[in-house]
């Protein structure tokens, strides 16, 4: 018998600033299984514990180094079997990955560079995307099915965004960053998003806190979940709750029968 679960991923911009808005207590009126933040800007005892009243099973944080600053962290009420913060590919320990194994399935929760700072960063972004791609085809091969959500820090095609041409030089559009996404497709991976919703426009997971973004829709899709093919058969829904204020990003997700 196969369950379905919902899996949702939000980039808070700040688990602390979250907390005291109370922006994460519709939590409480879902039945989601696992989430996944990102941004968190906090050390394990700095989480806030008035999040919500929901309770899960497990809480895996990864913390960056340098305080105040990224990190991850992983709340499920399902238990893995083993979880790693994949040193070798965020080798600047700023807390971005939190892999999470449940049996064959492998989730990862990424908070993926952004290239906006200089042509260093930038270089940063692009070897971690092709360093942590090979990591995903490495399990593959052992026979894993793969989940992959988070901020990719990418929009994928001009549908993606409102301004397309206006940010074709600009990190977050680029040719190299936006081939990595073609790339991890034709190697077999499924924009849920898409896959569920075709073209649909308008869709935005990020709005810029400037010149009133979001309440005109200037967005950019850069959230994501990604799924091995293979999980194809499973995909239920993917969707973005762009009601949900609290960050400069909303919430997306899924469901999927496992």
């Amino acid at each position: 018998m196969s369950n379905s679960i919902e899996i949702i991923s939000w980039n808070v911009n700040g688990i602390r600033a979250v907390a005291s808005k109370e922006a994460l207590k519709w939590i409480d009126e879902r039945e989601t299984d696992i989430l996944c933040l990102q941004e968190i800007k906090a050390l394990e005892e700095q989480i806030p514990e008035n999040l919500f009243d929901k309770k899960y099973e497990e809480r895996v944080v990864n913390s960056a180094e340098k305080k105040g600053y990224s990190g991850t962290t992983t709340f499920s009420t399902i238990k893995s079997d083993l979880t790693s913060t994949c040193n070798s590919i965020d080798t600047m320990n700023e807390g971005r990955i939190i892999e999470t194994h449940f049996d064959d399935i492998v989730l990862f929760n990424v908070y993926f560079p952004n290239g906006q700072k200089n042509d260093d960063r930038l270089s940063y972004k692009m070897k971690f995307y092709d360093d942590f791609l090979a990591h995903c085809e490495a399990l593959r091969e052992e026979g894993k099915s793969i989940i992959i959500c988070g901020d990719v820090n990418t929009a994928h095609k001009e549908i993606d965004l409102k301004n397309p041409k206006a940010n074709s030089k600009k990190s977050g559009f680029l040719d190299i960053e936006r081939k990595w996404i073609d790339k991890l497709l034709d190697h077999g991976y499924i924009d849920t998003f898409r896959y569920v919703n075709g073209d649909e426009a308008d869709r935005y997971s990020w709005w810029s806190y400037r010149s009133n973004a979001r309440v005109n829709n200037v967005g950019w899709r850069i959230d994501y979940f990604f799924i091995s093919e293979d999980l194809a058969e499973n995909l239920e829904d993917a969707f973005i709750l762009d009601y949900i204020t609290g960050s400069d990003h909303c919430p997306v997700g899924m469901k999927i029968s496992l």
